[in-house]
């Protein structure tokens, strides 16, 4: 199968294993007309589609000094809002506007006031029973974040969901930040069926990648951005790599590399970790949380 993707590249050098019969690099010129997306293409059509995820990028530079990671989907195998609605027997209602919404169909903001409206009266117990029992880690994911953190990088989980989920799954798996929507309670600790205001989407995604990029004094080919939503395009769209993770098919297509397969340990073999390299445990150090309401 490796030969068959050699053979599609121009001038390959020899195969490098990051990890055996799992990960390899393939060194080629691109051709000065080339586009990435369009070799990628052709490798993919050579190994006929198979269940192999192609990542085309620059030999220098590949490790990144500043992670963004959406949370839905990405981080974890669920979409949280879709879990609270199934609470009270609303999972289709609401699942059909979340599927709408991630693919781009409608407006991300007013969908997600929609969907909190629809979750009136549900009680914080409830919430914190679905994060204990049904939200589970996408796998990779802990190691990414552990191995990266330990080679000096700064990550940071952003989502369109709600801080009472980013704040604990930041500190599960080990980000040092989080940025998410604010949940409205009444007094008697049930939803209001409103959401803090702005609603923190697309841009604010974007603000925070940009924002971090410049307080940490990174450029923009250190950064590493992962999403699977429509919303999660512009960030994207503006880091040095931009990663769609079993995404919609728009974002797929937009994205600079797409992961279809894998899991999220692809990210630290794009970036040129081997398996040896990557740490599961990291020293415990204290976590900021971000949960501005506003924009930076």
């Amino acid at each position: 199968m490796l030969r068959r993707a050699g053979e599609a590249l121009r001038r390959p050098g020899p195969l490098n294993w990051l990890d055996p019969c799992v990960a390899a690099d393939i060194a080629f010129e691109p051709g000065s007309a080339a586009r990435v997306s369009a070799v990628a293409d052709r490798v993919r059509s050579a190994l006929d589609n198979a269940a192999v995820d192609i990542i085309m990028q620059r030999a220098q530079g590949r490790r990144k000094k500043l992670l963004l990671a959406d949370l839905d989907s990405t981080m974890i195998g669920q979409e949280c809002i879709d879990e609270l609605a199934a609470e009270i027997g609303k999972r289709a209602h609401v699942a059909a506007i979340t599927e709408r919404a991630m693919r781009g169909e409608i407006a991300f903001e007013p969908a997600l006031r929609e969907r909190v409206a629809l979750l009136k009266g549900l009680g914080r117990g409830t919430i914190l029973g679905v994060i204990a029992n049904k939200i589970t880690l996408t796998p990779g994911g802990r190691v990414l974040v552990q191995t990266m953190r330990a080679n000096g990088a700064h990550t940071v989980l952003v989502s369109g969901g709600f801080s009472v989920f980013t704040s604990v799954i930041a500190e599960r798996i080990g980000f040092h930040e989080h940025q998410a929507n604010e949940l409205l309670f009444g007094e008697d600790s049930r939803l209001s069926g409103l959401v803090a205001e702005p609603v923190l989407g697309k841009d604010a995604k974007l603000s925070a990648l940009t924002r971090l990029r410049d307080k940490l004094g990174v450029s923009v080919e250190e950064t590493l951005a992962v999403g699977d939503g429509a919303n999660d395009l512009a960030m994207l769209e503006a880091a040095g790599l931009g990663v769609a993770f079993h995404a919609k098919p728009k974002v797929a297509a937009a994205a600079h590399a797409r992961i279809d397969h894998g899991d999220l340990t692809a990210l630290l073999y794009a970036q040129g970790y081997r398996r040896e390299e990557f740490v599961t445990e990291v020293p415990e150090q204290p976590h900021e949380a971000i949960v501005k309401l506003s924009p930076p």
